[in-house]
Formats: C-alpha cells, structure tokens, sequence
C-alpha cells in the first residue's frame, strides 16, 4: 500500500484525475467524518469535503511529500469547515474577557471517568460554540492561543467554551435517556 501510494501520489502531483480519484476514495471517508465532527450535517460536510479535495489537489504541490499527505489534507479539511460554518451559521460564545486563568471545574480524573462513547453522535448534540473549541483542543491538539486565533474569539473564551463542552458532557451522560451512546 505504501509504495502504490507513494506512486499515485507521484501522479497526482502531475494533475493525473485518475490518481486523485485514487486519493479521493482512499481518503474521503475519514475526511467526512472529520468534516461533519465539526457540521452536523451530512449534506454541509459533503460539501466542505467537495471543496477540501479541489482545494488539496490544487494546491498538491504544496504538500511535502506523500507520507504527510492525510494530515495536511485535515488541515485543510478542518480549516475549510470552520469556514463554513462562519459563512453559514451564527456562532454565539460568551467572552470571557481578560480572564488570566479559568479554574478548571472539572477535575482532571473526572475526565478520564468519561465512557467510551459514540463520538459522532454525541458531539452532533452539542451546541456549535462548544464543539468547535473542544475539537480544535482534543482532536487538533491545538492551544488556546490557536484556537483564539483560529476562531477570533479571546484566549479566555476559548479556555471558557472548553470548559463548559466538559461539562456539557458530563451532564449529557448523567442523563439516563442518553446511555444509548456508550458503547458497551
């Protein structure tokens, strides 16, 4: 698979359309799942994925080499979706202002007490605000002061959203009608 990739990516870098067809059904399962962690809907993530890819393949040879590919393609899926959804969708966060540090209310070992869920349509539940920071925190490892910067809000807000996403979760599994979602 590693050199067959390797080689189709060689094409694709050459604008070959069968070779980023190769690539699209490769990659775009994983994207669209990416893309509608962050859009609810499978109709507005089909479409962040349809302009990721003709952004990606324009763009190929901009990527370092093959091996980098599927990340660099997440950037620009994740990017292309936060795009989206400023385009699309009125986003309403509460600043926090100049806040130097949020106290966490939610302890670091209530954290790793969260049940094995099922990610897509748990997050699919939570309010947009919320779900933004708490996928650029957990899934893109990104810090607050990215986050900030990605999402144009204060580096407390983003602290503040990150915050209530916690315990929106913890309440949303307190509730028994939600069990459905922990796998077992």
């Amino acid at each position: 698979m590693q050199k067959n990739f390797k080689h189709i990516f060689s094409l694709a870098l050459k604008q070959d359309r069968l070779a980023q067809k190769s690539i699209y059904e490769i990659f775009s399962g994983r994207m669209l799942a990416v893309a509608k962690s962050y859009v609810n809907s499978r109709e507005d993530a089909e479409d962040v994925l349809v302009t990721a890819f003709c952004k990606a393949f324009s763009r190929i040879g901009e990527c370092s080499d093959e091996k980098s590919f599927p990340f660099w393609l997440r950037k620009i899926v994740v990017n292309d979706s936060i795009t989206f959804i400023r385009k699309n969708k009125n986003i309403l966060y509460y600043d926090a202002g100049n806040v130097e540090e949020i106290g966490n209310e939610i302890l670091d070992e209530d954290e790793n007490n969260f049940p094995n869920f099922d990610v897509e349509n748990v997050l699919a539940k939570m309010p947009l605000g919320y779900k933004l920071v708490f996928n650029l925190y957990i899934f893109e490892d990104k810090k607050h002061q990215e986050i900030a910067g990605i999402l144009n809000i204060s580096e407390g807000t983003s602290k503040s959203q990150l915050n209530k996403a916690k315990k929106w979760l913890v309440e949303f599994f307190n509730q028994n009608e939600n069990e459905k979602f922990i796998k077992k």
